[in-house]
């Protein structure tokens, strides 16, 4: 059991963070790996399900080709997932862009709603002074034909 919590406070420590990631590489990651195997470094205890419990019965370069290629199944699951954001990330943009001009396009119309409706109100003016002024000519006539007669 103290085995165990050394290994998760050392495969704590190998953790990658966002900044590691920029410089990353599947060779390196294995070189550094295999250096450490030869070294010694890495924990003999295989209980953390890296490798299936057949593990134990098999040598120390199967554990390498079985880490190895978990490792490459790895990497082309986070390709993936990378690929994925990117994607989403394009997604996104494309949205923002599609949103701005949106909103671009609805305060155009919303200025031209309004001078639309200042236009109208002064047509509307306009329509009850000619109707005054209709009116006040209509008995301007009647007035004068009165007069005639």
């Amino acid at each position: 059991s103290s085995k165990l919590r050394n290994v998760e406070v050392q495969s704590a420590d190998d953790v990658a963070v966002l900044e590691d990631c920029i410089d990353f590489s599947l060779a390196k990651t294995i070189s550094k790996i295999e250096e450490k195997l030869e070294r010694g470094g890495l924990p003999d205890c295989l209980d953390d399900d890296i490798i299936p419990s057949v593990g134990n019965e098999i040598g120390a370069e199967a554990q390498i080709r079985f880490l190895k290629a978990k490792l490459r199944v790895m990497q082309e699951e986070l390709d993936s997932v990378v690929c994925q954001c990117r994607k989403k990330d394009d997604e996104n943009q494309n949205l923002k862009s599609r949103l701005k001009d949106t909103e671009e396009e609805n305060t155009r119309l919303q200025r031209t709603i309004s001078m639309q409706h200042s236009q109208t109100e002064k047509y509307k003016m306009l329509s009850q002074e000619a109707i005054k002024k209709s009116g006040g000519l209509q008995q301007e006539v009647i007035a004068l034909e009165k007069v005639l007669q």
